[in-house]
């Protein structure tokens, strides 16, 4: 998307950057701008599966340790 603001004809500088700020909001380039800082990137499939059992080791290791204190 591109936008494009000419200064009019006897229009100062600060009206134009006005015009040029609510151009931008109405188009909605803000936004999409704004959504695309934060996105992460997709983890490969061998760091899911890692990560996975990581998760299920611990699970098992919290899970003996209560067995374990309510004998």
């Amino acid at each position: 998307m591109s936008l494009e603001i000419k200064k009019k004809q006897r229009e100062n500088t600060q009206a134009m950057v006005r015009r040029f700020q609510k151009a931008i909001q109405q188009s909605g380039v803000l936004l999409e701008v704004r959504k695309r800082q934060f996105v992460k990137r997709q983890k490969s499939e061998n760091i899911k599966k890692k990560s996975a059992l990581r998760r299920l080791e611990t699970k098992k290791k919290y899970e003996m340790i209560n067995k374990m204190k309510r004998a």
